[in-house]
């Protein structure tokens, strides 16, 4: 008989997933994706603005690592890559838009004068003072990013150029967010014997490289999304929800779709937790505690003529008294999008623990956004086309413990024949690691499939 394959989670994850298991087990293997909401994607999504594809939730990817252009190519869509017009980002604090720091990792420094135009003269000294003061770091434990930096560097530091980094990566805050699973290089370094943090971060910050650090995709993720979609030649079954998985004699019972020979949950931790509570319950336990934030991208294009700054985006600091967390400049951060009948941009808002951007209205939100843009950049124009995304527990939380979270739900699964695991909450949150991890799940279980 033709294997048979479930893959629940319609995301991306979800989506490569059935893709790599359509390629290994062939034509006639049935394949069924299971998704819980209306529509395939997860947090990628594609809309039409000012006369063409504007991405509202992840609209780029890390051009250095090899996953998507690799996944691209396979797919036909090499020509599809694009990359930003090299224009950089700047920070809106204590009133002005301010360059963005260079020589940081995640905003932190590895000298004082990267944070000269950000922080008052004492946290300065403070910075320059930090590799004279006795660091104590435990390799057999992790802490929050604001523990760690905080307590060397202050709360300067952390508002106006960790958050906001942070905030963009993970709609977090440098309390949610955990060193040994955001900044693994940090942690190396610090594992290593670094005798500050000023050292750690010079230790831990990359090689310079003249490759791009972004890319996208021309036509929007959505191009992505249709030829997999195409290529998988799945069944897709959308607005069910699986609640729990059991094992048969040969293969398992999914609820409800029904029987099959492997299963790969790519789904978020919350679900994860849910649908293993009865099967695998260590890993249900330790997926429970990971949580998620939410978040709203306001997209809008502005009249003909409108002039935005000569950025690709604008970062917030949260001690500035704004709702919005950052502003992408889209036809200034993108080259193709230029071109159309006005500026276009994306209006971030929502951090782990607000959920007062999800429970406004859309007018509310829109009003928000443009008042936050005259704020930063002095523009007074009217909107010409919006639209609101809402991302109810879009992104994992890199809590401190996370890596241990990770491999107890990893090692409880492993032994369970026919069973995988994959997602955005393991091994990294953005898009060449759910490929990444896509690809890890399918391989799992294509022995037993076969």
């Amino acid at each position: 008989m033709s294997p048979r394959a479930a893959v629940v989670g319609g995301g991306i994850t979800g989506l490569v997933t059935a893709y790599r298991l359509r390629t290994a087990l062939g034509p006639d293997a049935e394949i069924t994706v299971v998704e819980a909401s209306d529509r395939l994607g997860g947090t990628l999504r594609t809309v039409d603005i000012a006369g063409g594809p504007l991405d509202v939730g992840a609209e780029a990817f890390i051009g250095r690592r090899p996953e998507v252009p690799a996944l691209m190519a396979e797919l036909g869509l090499a020509d599809q890559l694009v990359h930003p017009a090299g224009k950089r980002p700047s920070i809106y604090s204590a009133g002005a838009l301010r360059a963005m720091p260079a020589g940081t990792l995640m905003g932190i420094p590895a000298r004082p004068s990267s944070m000269a135009d950000l922080v008052d003269a004492a946290t300065l000294q403070r910075i320059a003072d930090e590799p004279s003061t006795e660091l104590l770091w435990d390799r057999g434990t992790d802490m929050s990013v604001a523990e760690l930096v905080g307590g060397r560097f202050g709360e300067q530091v952390l508002r106006r150029s960790v958050d906001p980094l942070l905030g963009g990566v993970y709609s977090g805050l440098s309390d949610s967010i955990g060193v040994r699973a955001a900044l693994p290089t940090l942690a190396a370094a610090l594992d290593a014997g670094a005798r500050s943090l000023t050292a750690a971060v010079a230790d831990a910050l990359p090689a310079p490289s003249s490759a791009p650090v972004f890319g996208a995709l021309r036509g929007g993720y959505r191009v992505l999304v249709d030829a997999l979609v195409d290529a998988t030649r799945a069944r897709t079954v959308l607005g069910t929800s699986v609640v729990s998985i059991r094992g048969e004699r040969k293969g398992w019972r999914v609820d409800p779709i029904g029987h099959v020979d492997v299963v790969v949950l790519a789904v978020p931790a919350p679900a994860l937790a849910q649908i293993l509570a009865d099967t695998v319950p260590d890993a249900s336990d330790a997926a429970a505690g990971i949580e998620l934030a939410s978040s709203v991208v306001v997209a809008c294009s502005l009249p003909a003529g409108t002039e935005l700054p000569d950025n690709s985006g604008v970062l917030v600091a949260t001690d500035a008294g704004l709702s919005v967390k950052a502003f992408t400049l889209s036809s200034r951060k993108w080259s193709h999008l230029a071109d159309r009948t006005g500026p276009v941009l994306r209006a971030s808002l929502g951090r782990f623990g607000d959920t007062s951007a999800l429970e406004s209205s859309d007018e509310d939100l829109v009003e928000t956004a443009l008042r936050d843009l005259r704020t930063v950049t002095g523009i007074d124009a009217p909107v010409t086309a919006t639209f609101v995304q809402r991302w109810h527990g879009g992104l994992p939380q890199y809590a401190p413990g996370h890596l241990s979270r990770v491999a107890e739900i990893e090692d409880a699964v492993k032994d369970v024949p026919g069973v995988a695991v994959a997602g955005a909450w393991s091994h990294g949150v953005g898009v060449p690691a759910c490929v990444a991890s896509a690809t890890r799940a399918a391989a799992a279980v294509c022995e037993v499939a076969r």
